[in-house]
């Protein structure tokens, strides 16, 4: 008998996937080895939550399309553990589904095959994934409580990435004594030498009755570090370019400046995905939690930054800007197509989708996107030239935007995308040389622990640091060296999508824009001198990967 396998590794960080896969698979040949089987597909999510339904789990969606194959090459499942493949009621779901295509599901707690028409296997396959679920749930309520009661009753730093205006410092040997055996160290805050004084600078001036934007204009301009310029590795998703107006605010709003630590100012909550199909499964939020349900110490837990009567006169001051008992009109639900796709040519940010209303009374408005820096951050002396706004209709650019995407579908153009490029080829060295990099540091550092020489808490953040780097590099090598050239067959299957997908927008809604156009890995740059809009299309996340990565940039020009 011809097995496919099915597993699932929760995250890299807490499991090694290549051992968690390696005991799956093995526990799947124990049960199927005295049946002759054999293990012929291989399934495996690396970083997937156990609550996340089949179809949204990338290797479980792969395997449900590769059932629907008459020409698969297997016929029966194996999973190595059913609270790892099942959660919930997801085997109520999923295993009617396999029945439906021929495909026999085999667990090892059952002993073998689960009998579609057996009371009993579905009994016990619930229970299963009861059980997950309780697991899940109760880890997850264990670990709140016990960093509640850490934040109530130590002073040493929790976790994350240290506030702005402190640094962490070595707090002594860890209390659990297989932590310490492997090196880690407690770590508490203490003032950063660099930017502490340019927080007791930001409260100063918000007191003497600056504003949010005059302040990140100031910062900026004597040049003192935003958050994301500090400490680059830890915000690579920031602009690290001057003070944005709500890294102030959010400073002027931390408690943590007066010397008392808070955990759980935010929780996370699952809220259903489609509250009108309850088997897409849950979709994990943050929100803000009452002040009164914050955990803090009731004494100083690090030396503070400021003093508890500037912090009040802080608070009474941003208070006093808010109008009590006033609430903004919700604007209008619109969909904007091109949202989160569109980029300023001239600074780079992410144009804001707006509305704009016509004059006339009768008059139908139009939708927008605009770039308005000074709104939203600091001027830097790069964005000198920028003017104080920038606006483009959508219209304008889908009626341009549409055609184009149609010649996608042009079998001449896709060969032609398919031709070595000098930059991905230069792209791959790069990697290379920068693993080999990596790699030599790690080798420097362990040699340094072993000799134990020097500070050995940072030293080992540095491993950890370097290593997890390489392992970044070498994740990228691995996709970008994997890319290939697609075959007729499969040129063919792209053209169909590509087509089907852009005669769709012939007559799609705005939502349905919204949806298509990502599918298709779209990027847009405007440029407002020219008027001209370039198009980057990443073919890789439609159907195939272009050996390429992505495609070389295409202007739509403007009216």
């Amino acid at each position: 008998m011809r097995f496919a396998f099915y597993g699932r590794c929760s995250t890299e960080d807490a499991q090694d996937p290549e051992s968690s896969r390696g005991w799956q698979v093995r526990r799947a040949q124990q049960l199927i080895d005295p049946h002759g089987g054999e293990i012929v597909a291989e399934y495996f999510d690396i970083g997937q939550s156990r609550s996340l339904p089949w179809k949204r789990r990338a290797e479980a969606s792969r395997l449900l399309d590769d059932i629907t194959n008459p020409a698969r090459p297997f016929t029966e499942l194996v999973i190595g553990e059913p609270q790892r493949a099942f959660y919930g009621a997801q085997f109520a779901l999923t295993f009617p589904v396999l029945t439906h295509h021929g495909v026999s599901l085999w667990v090892p707690e059952v002993g073998g095959r689960i009998d579609p028409g057996s009371e009993g296997h579905d009994l016990v396959m619930a229970l299963f994934g009861g059980m997950s679920k309780g697991e899940r749930m109760r880890i997850q309520k264990r670990v709140k409580d016990a960093m509640a009661n850490l934040a109530e009753t130590t002073d040493r730093h929790l976790a994350g990435r240290p506030p702005y205006g402190y640094q962490l410092v070595d707090a002594g040997e860890h209390p659990n004594p297989a932590k310490a055996a492997l090196g880690q160290r407690l770590r508490r805050l203490e003032p950063d030498p660099v930017t502490a004084t340019v927080v007791k600078e930001i409260f100063t001036m918000y007191r003497s009755g600056m504003g949010l934007r005059a302040i990140a204009q100031h910062l900026t301009d004597v040049g003192h570090p935003s958050p994301s310029q500090h400490d680059p590795r830890r915000n690579p998703h920031r602009d690290q370019r001057g003070w944005a107006h709500s890294a102030v605010r959010a400073i002027l709003v931390n408690p943590v400046y007066t010397g008392v630590r808070v955990w759980g100012k935010q929780e996370k909550f699952e809220a259903l995905v489609d509250p009108d199909d309850v088997a897409a499964g849950y979709q994990t939020k943050m929100r803000w939690r009452r002040r009164d349900s914050w955990s803090m110490p009731d004494h100083k837990s690090h030396e503070p930054l400021v003093d508890d009567d500037l912090f009040t006169a802080v608070q009474t001051r941003i208070a006093s800007r808010s109008k009590p008992g006033t609430t903004r009109a919700m604007p209008a639900k619109r969909s904007y197509a091109l949202s989160g796709l569109l980029f300023c040519g001239q600074c780079g940010l992410r144009m804001q989708a707006g509305y704009h209303k016509s004059r006339h009374a009768n008059g139908r408005g139009w939708k927008m996107y605009r770039c308005i820096p000074g709104r939203r951050r600091s001027i830097t002396p790069d964005m000198t030239g920028h003017p104080s706004s920038l606006y483009v209709r959508e219209d304008e650019i889908i009626s341009k935007l549409d055609p184009w995407l149609a010649t996608l579908a042009s079998p001449e153009w896709l060969h032609a995308a398919q031709e070595p490029s000098a930059t991905h080829d230069a792209h791959i060295a790069s990697l290379r040389k920068q693993i080999a990099d990596r790699e030599r540091k790690i080798r420097n550092l362990v040699d340094a622990i072993e000799e134990a020489s020097g500070d050995m808490a940072l030293l080992t953040e540095k491993l950890a640091q370097r290593t997890h780097e390489r392992d970044h590099l070498k994740e990228e090598l691995r996709r970008a060296t994997q890319k290939r050239t697609a075959a007729d067959q499969e040129i063919e299957e792209l053209i169909a999508h590509v087509g089907g997908i852009t005669s769709a927008l012939a007559e799609a809604t705005p939502e349905e824009r919204a949806e298509l156009y990502p599918s298709l890995g779209l990027k847009l740059t405007y440029n407002a001198d020219p008027r001209q809009v370039n198009v980057e299309v990443d073919l890789a996340r439609v159907a195939w990967a272009c050996p390429r990565g992505d495609l070389n940039p295409h202007p739509l020009d403007g009216d």
